[in-house]
């Protein structure tokens, strides 16, 4: 359930170059160690800090974000506060992992960690919205370099056989924050401010960086003739190549959710198409071939994982502020939405994962089946913040409901896109479909935040705006049921 992004391809461990761990070498008889083992204590526990401070972080705003936007006068530019730290987030993966290729880990984590918590200071701080949105614009920046890190660590730092262990305690870092984020961010935006939420975030990256750097000094960097081998011929314009691509790509972006925000047409028309012409050619270049198509295979898997993040992150975004906007819930209790919908996203992953018998049908079928659950989710949550008719709680149950389908269809098109990926590109692949899934989640935010701008500039009112977030995401559930029956070519699924 990561939010990391971009080009991942640069700090993948399927592209690092294998590294003994600092000490002992994985050879030394150390077959009886395990990831708490003292060798790797430190840098596991740094790890999991790490990434489980991202997904406090990433709930825990989520939850306090409407109360922020109506301090700082942000209402009208509100999904800047999330598609802010997504476009972010693409800049700071591909920097770091270019980083790490060239000089190793140690530098990148730990500029990382520095610029994540300089983020949350200004945000933290921040008197005015604008001011607010350069510091979540550094907290993802720093997401974007730490989660890169985390995961190519784990390539340098753990022999073979601790590495698929390694990856699941990522992956359940995430279960403790969900659980516990939204509620103790809500207390204390309630009880004393939601400045404290982002004060918090500083001495849980100390710690993180204090377990964790240490550990990444020790590792060797790799021998520059292994680097040489491995890096691929720059045969590409300056401008495709992968740090100026992600770079392109956030920017053309940014100027399109920000001319969605424009009162003058003709202005908003002239920077919408300037910002699409910049953005698409860019994602062209950062996508494996036929992406922009949804072709039959890899480009379909990639564009599903778009979709999927699209529904589920693009409707989770909306979900406190229409809750405690239209349906006059607490922030504490809206915060629980969130929560519920990431645990039952653990249990939907895990059904799918004892359902999984390698046959690619049946991956397929539970594809379409996780976007029709979230599907229903979406619907149920929507018709608890828009009318009065069903008691507000029942958002918490609609939204339990969403992640349980997101699990199955995340976990099941994952494992299928990346299986008919050869070896060599395991890493590019893994980047295509982290970068969909910020892309997604950053344009979806972005385009509901402008209809809830437009409703105020014309008029009209926040629940119209959020019935249609609430009619994309939607329609972009119906719309993965559809191109998820393309994820294997028709020969592999003949075959």
């Amino acid at each position: 359930m990561s939010h990391t992004s971009a080009d991942a391809k640069d700090g993948d461990p399927a592209h690092a170059p294998e590294e003994a761990p600092p000490s002992p070498p994985a050879e030394s008889g150390a077959g009886k160690e395990g990831v708490f083992s003292g060798t790797y204590r430190a840098l596991t526990l740094g790890v999991l800090l790490s990434v489980g401070m991202v997904a406090f972080e990433s709930l825990g705003v989520a939850t306090v974000l409407p109360g922020i936007a109506e301090d700082l006068g942000g209402l009208g530019a509100y999904g800047w506060g999330l598609s802010a730290l997504m476009l972010a987030n693409i800049i700071g993966t591909v920097l770091a992992g270019r980083a790490a290729d060239r000089r190793g880990l140690w530098r990148p984590m730990a500029l990382g960690m520095l610029v994540f918590a300089a983020g949350c200071t200004v945000a933290g701080a921040a008197p005015s919205w604008p001011l607010f949105l350069v510091g979540r614009f550094g907290q993802g920046l720093g997401v974007g370099a730490v989660m890169s890190m985390a995961y190519t660590m784990i390539g340098l730092a753990y022999p073979e056989r601790l590495r698929a262990r390694m990856y699941a305690l990522v992956s359940s870092a995430w279960t403790l924050p969900s659980l516990v984020g939204p509620a103790v961010t809500g207390i204390l935006a309630d009880l004393i401010t939601w400045r404290s939420v982002f004060l918090l975030m500083l001495p849980i990256a100390a710690v993180a960086a204090l377990l964790t750097l240490p550990g990444l000094r020790r590792l060797r960097r790799p021998h520059r003739a292994e680097a040489a081998a491995t890096a691929p011929a720059p045969a590409a314009p300056w401008w495709k190549r992968p740090l100026p691509s992600a770079i392109l790509l956030t920017v053309g972006t940014g100027v399109l959710l920000q001319a969605l925000l424009l009162k003058n047409l003709v202005l908003l028309i002239v920077l919408a198409v300037a910002g699409v012409a910049i953005a698409v050619p860019a994602l062209r270049w950062v996508t494996p071939e036929g992406t922009l198509s949804a072709r039959a295979g890899l480009g379909a898997g990639v564009v599903v994982r778009g979709l999927l993040c699209g529904v589920y992150f693009g409707s989770e975004a909306f979900l406190p502020l229409g809750l405690q906007q239209l349906r006059g819930m607490g922030t504490t209790l809206a915060g629980l939405g969130l929560s519920a919908g990431a645990l039952t996203w653990v249990v939907g992953s895990g059904l799918q994962a004892k359902r999984d018998n390698g046959n690619h049908s049946t991956r397929t079928a539970s594809t379409v089946l996780g976007f029709a659950i979230l599907l229903a989710g979406v619907a149920l949550i929507a018709l608890t913040i828009l009318t009065n008719a069903i008691p507000s709680w029942t958002a918490l149950v609609g939204w339990a409901i969403g992640g349980l389908g997101m699990g199955i269809g995340f976990n099941a098109s994952t494992t299928d896109t990346l299986e008919q990926a050869p070896p060599e590109q395991q890493g590019e692949a893994s980047g295509a479909l982290q970068l969909a899934q910020t892309l997604a989640t950053g344009v979806i935010a972005g385009l509901g935040g402008a209809a809830i701008a437009f409703a105020q500039n014309h008029g009209s009112s926040t629940r119209t705006a959020l019935l249609g977030v609430f009619v994309l995401t939607g329609l972009l559930s119906i719309a993965g049921m559809l191109i998820a029956r393309r994820l294997r070519p028709k020969a592999a699924r003949q075959g």
